[in-house]
């Protein structure tokens, strides 16, 4: 796993600042500025948890056996997906349904960081 979480971080975090440069010229016209603050965040929580995937691959080359730390980096990926996914989806397309599944999201990252720091802590 420990390749996995670095080779999926590595690719998350080009593809966040990809986007993050596409929301600051392409979208700027085009976007309300609070769709434009939500694209926004959207890309520093995908930058911020394509780091995060390095720390998960981190803990499982110190416990390459620790399925908590595993589990945490699958979490972190998953929970990386739902946040940013659904506020880029929310921005683009003003689907206010979608900000029903941000919040999972945000819960799976705050998991994923305690998973993770047990994992670390060896408990």
């Amino acid at each position: 796993m420990v390749r996995t979480f670095i080779v999926i971080g590595a690719l998350s975090a080009a593809a966040a600042i990809g986007l993050g440069a596409f929301g600051a010229h392409a979208l700027r016209a085009t976007l309300a500025p609070r769709m434009l603050e939500i694209y926004h965040t959207a890309v520093f929580y995908h930058l911020t948890h394509s780091l995060g995937l390095f720390a998960a691959a981190f803990v499982c080359s110190l416990k390459p056996h620790s399925r908590l730390a595993r589990a945490a980096g699958l979490t972190m990926l998953a929970g990386l997906l739902l946040f940013s996914g659904s506020l880029y989806l929310l921005a683009i397309s003003s689907l206010t349904a979608l900000g029903a599944v941000t919040p999972l999201g945000g819960t799976a990252l705050i998991v994923a960081w305690l998973m993770l720091a047990l994992a670390a802590s060896g408990k």
